[in-house]
């Protein structure tokens, strides 16, 4: 292949790893809608709601019926449920906006319309930061997190020839970049509320598990692991993360394989944390402990790959003897 050739060829590479961006990322925003959201309804008109939401789409929630107003507000707050429907008198549509402002959007509509009322009573039970009432400075966190982690990755494998070391500059990474972000995120920028201790650790930790991807890949496999670690985390990670909205609204099952990679567990833990006292992040906690240990095994078989090779490729350096 001449250098025209190869420029050609180049060219249409990059054209089509542009297109499955695209695809990535803008694919899973056009085709946000409700896919069995859990929600509450209660009340006495709860099952004349229910068939309502049912006959307006079948598949679009996962209704639970709960005795009164305080046991869906204690639903909500469990992150059992993203909204309900109290029935009896003058309905009442609670939502959580800290768990998702798009949700809390739909619901609302959804639910006023339903209720026959334009002025059905709205209340938000578990308010998103006032800093970030939208969700969009949340949203823009998770990418950030992501990029930086694989850009770590790469510096430690291609500048740290000692696969113990790129360890040691992985967690030095993951520790200071877990402080510095939610120095910014919480302190500065005021967008989450919480212990900033707390919020450091997960953000430490979501680094740890990113850039471990990345240097443990390339050090189990070669170089092509860096390339399969970004592919992941970028072109899968992030779009189907549900930081700027929730994984019921995406396609599915793309929704759910995102809450196992990094940055949407790191999305659904910090939501967790930062809002409802903890509540549900057992899941999400245990995805990223899991990415992390698999960096470090992966270290450790990137270990025992460089021992086995050495002896040979000491053989071949060593000079004949006479």
């Amino acid at each position: 292949m001449n250098t025209t050739q190869r420029a050609v060829a180049l060219g249409l590479v990059a054209a089509l790893i542009q297109a499955i961006m695209l695809i990535a990322f803008a694919w899973p925003a056009a085709n946000i809608k409700p896919r069995d959201l859990p929600i509450a309804v209660s009340g006495p008109q709860a099952d004349t709601v229910t068939a309502q939401l049912a006959a307006h789409d079948a598949d679009a929630f996962d209704i639970r019926t709960v005795a009164d107003e305080s046991a869906a507000r204690d639903a909500i707050a469990n992150r059992e449920v993203y909204g309900a429907i109290v029935t009896g008198g003058q309905p009442v549509v609670l939502v959580a906006s800290a768990a998702s402002p798009a949700v809390a959007q739909q619901l609302t509509a959804i639910a006023q319309q339903l209720s026959g009322t334009p002025a059905a009573a709205v209340r938000d039970v578990v308010a998103a930061d006032p800093d970030d009432p939208r969700g969009s400075g949340f949203g823009a966190m998770v990418l950030p997190l992501a990029l930086s982690g694989i850009a770590a990755g790469v510096l430690l494998t291609l500048l740290i020839p000692s696969i113990p070391l790129r360890g040691i500059g992985l967690t030095t990474f993951a520790i200071a970049g877990g402080l510095l972000s939610m120095s910014i995120i919480s302190g500065w920028l005021s967008l989450l509320p919480g212990s900033y201790l707390t919020l450091a650790a997960i953000a430490g930790l979501v680094s740890f598990a990113v850039a471990g991807t990345v240097v443990g890949l390339a050090a189990a496999i070669g170089r092509a692991g860096i390339g399969l670690a970004a592919v992941t985390m970028v072109l899968i990670g992030n779009p189907f993360s549900a930081a700027t909205s929730a994984p019921e609204l995406l396609p599915q099952p793309w929704g759910t394989i995102g809450q196992l990679l990094p940055p949407g567990a790191a999305a659904s833990l910090l939501r967790s944390v930062a809002y409802f006292d903890g509540a549900k992040s057992g899941a999400p906690l245990a995805v990223l402990l899991i990415w992390a240990a698999a960096a470090i095994a992966l270290l450790g078989v990137g270990i025992l790959r460089s021992r086995a090779t050495a002896p040979a490729d000491l053989r071949e350096s060593a000079p004949a003897v006479a």
